[in-house]
């Protein structure tokens, strides 16, 4: 792996979802290597945040920068045990209606639910508790503040227990890309070709 500073800015607050680029470069990269992770889920110039790599979830629309897929995420319908002993669980769609629901303020199109609606659309919901950041969406939902809707990618929790999946047979199955993203520059090229490699082993592994 090429040496030199790697600037590296992931779209996640969870420290568990830094662990493939941190790992693959403590698994392959030379001593003179190093590795500095800035939290950001907002869209970023790449140059005047000193970055080389941002890896981002979902649609790219900025035409000047190139995109490596790392692979896809599912999104589903979560609440804590807890919310759900106190409130009960829904099990349609017009339940929902009866249920806090949490939601993005930043993009609104991330407030539409892998489900469908009366009209055979996607479920969008209403809420008056929103956040801009998944990992803030994730905390509410783990401390029984009400239900979200979250990328696998972005968070563990229903691996592990804390969260519990909604819907498991009528929940449609909508994934994100999770994309490696740049600006191709020749100074840049071998560095950045080398750890989108390694990052790509690391996320198979």
């Amino acid at each position: 792996m090429a040496n030199g500073k790697y600037f590296i800015n992931i779209f996640f607050n969870n420290p568990r979802c830094a662990h493939p680029p941190s790992r693959c470069l403590l698994n392959y990269a030379a001593v003179s290597s190093q590795i500095e992770l800035v939290k950001n889920e907002n869209l970023i110039d790449l140059l005047e945040q000193r970055t080389d790599i941002a890896i981002r979830i979902g649609e790219l629309k900025d035409s000047t920068l190139t995109a490596s897929p790392l692979g896809l995420s599912q999104i589903r319908i979560l609440a804590s045990p807890d919310y759900l002993a106190k409130h009960g669980t829904p099990t349609t769609v017009e339940d929902l209606t009866q249920h806090q629901l949490l939601g993005f303020s930043s993009l609104e199109k991330l407030n539409h639910w892998p489900i469908y609606d009366a009209f055979n659309n996607l479920l969008h919901i209403q809420t008056n508790i929103k956040a801009d950041s998944g990992e803030t969406l994730r905390q509410l939902a783990l401390c029984g503040t009400g239900i979200v809707c979250l990328s696998d990618f972005t968070q563990q929790d229903i691996k592990v227990g804390p969260l519990v999946q909604l819907f498991t047979t009528t929940t449609l199955k909508i994934e994100q890309p999770i994309n490696i993203v740049y600006y191709r520059n020749k100074e840049l090229s071998k560095r950045v070709s080398s750890f989108i490699e390694l990052m790509k082993q690391a996320v198979k592994s």
